[in-house]
């Protein structure tokens, strides 16, 4: 009978055997922001694309 338990025989997965996912982790940096504060700049250039149009329509 065999036995039950977890099986160790795992082949790597094909990014790693590329070393795509090292390339990635070494590939990480640059500018750490938070979620919120990207979407606060994004709405405060939205609001001045909207007033600044408003004052000075191209038209």
């Amino acid at each position: 009978m065999p036995k039950k338990g977890r099986k160790k025989r795992e082949a790597p997965g094909p990014f790693t055997a590329a070393g795509l996912v090292r390339f990635y982790e070494e590939a990480d940096v640059g500018i750490k922001m938070k979620p919120y504060t990207i979407i606060i700049i994004a709405m405060a250039l939205t609001i001045a694309v909207i007033v600044l149009q408003k004052l000075y329509p191209l038209a």
